[in-house]
């Protein structure tokens, strides 16, 4: 829960399009919401942040305390989390920077809010610095008019992320190939970030699947239960895979990289098959399904 002073700032963002008074007048604010680490609760707090190109940077400061914020936790736990910023609101995948990367933002930070030197000359750990990529706006948003739409934007999703991740582990492994030294033990904070993100999201989709969509449909086409039958067997079979991956990045490093690699493979081939599969013998279903539902 935000503390009432937290809250009531939360407030008057939201109520004036992210300006608010008192002593956060003038400052570049956002409204970040991240999933509890321990509750799975959403847990908003308001933060300053530094633009940087087609991103915004904010900074695990906690006023300088011994410790790192909540949300930096949460934020390791559940990499998507929401932004409000102004009157606009998007989802994006939190990406803490790291090594001279982190000292780049920091001091680019540092040079518009000079607060932030003066917090982390009070403490002893390292102020984490965190990328949340803005949208593209070069990029609008497909129209939904249908639950077939809404299937294809999440699929679609999956299937970018998922070739995000398997491009950026090959080019670190690329990176070291011919080298004479091996890559070093862990994969880097982006790629952790932004498989877990994945992870996460397609275990969240495939049970509403098993547990909503698919009985409904059932019930409409009962026909078809040997589709259902085989859309979830092959959802049992990629949930082992996911767990696997899950497991290799439960700590801040990618402790195995080469077996990350196999499990990310593996995880490739199973869904691309099964999301053309689903694709087409559900999609023609779904097509004259308005979303989001009527009431």
């Amino acid at each position: 829960m935000p503390s009432a002073f937290q809250q009531s700032v939360i407030d008057e963002f939201r109520a004036n399009a992210g300006k608010v008074g008192g002593p956060f007048a003038g400052s570049d604010l956002l409204l970040l919401t991240t999933t509890g680490a321990r509750t799975g609760r959403p847990h908003t707090t308001p933060l300053g942040h530094v633009r940087d190109g087609e991103r915004l940077l904010v900074v695990g400061s906690n006023l300088g305390a011994p410790h790192h914020p909540a949300w930096y936790h949460n934020l390791l736990a559940h990499p998507s989390v929401h932004v409000e910023l102004g009157d606009q609101e998007f989802e994006t995948i939190a990406v803490p920077a790291e090594g001279s990367r982190r000292d780049e933002l920091f001091a680019r930070v540092v040079a518009e809010a000079p607060g932030y030197a003066e917090y982390q000359a009070a403490t002893d750990r390292t102020l984490p610095v965190v990328a949340l990529e803005l949208p593209d706006p070069r990029t609008p948003a497909p129209a939904i008019t249908s639950l077939a739409d809404k299937l294809t934007e999440v699929h679609t999703w999956l299937r970018g992320q998922l070739a995000q991740v398997h491009a950026e582990t090959e080019a670190h492994f690329a990176a070291h190939r011919g080298t004479g030294t091996p890559p070093p033990p862990g994969l880097g904070l982006q790629i952790r970030q932004r498989c877990l993100a994945f992870c996460q999201a397609l275990e969240f989709h495939h049970t509403a699947e098993d547990g909503h969509m698919f009985p409904a449909m059932e019930g409409y086409h009962p026909r078809l239960r040997p589709v259902f039958e085989r859309l979830r067997e092959e959802h049992r079979s990629i949930a082992a895979v996911q767990s696997a991956l899950a497991a290799l990045l439960s700590g801040v490093a990618v402790a195995e990289p080469d077996r990350f690699r196999a499990e990310l493979a593996r995880m490739s081939e199973q869904l691309t098959a099964h999301l053309a599969y689903e694709e087409a013998e559900i999609l023609p279903l779904l097509a004259d399904v308005p979303w989001p539902p009527t009431p």
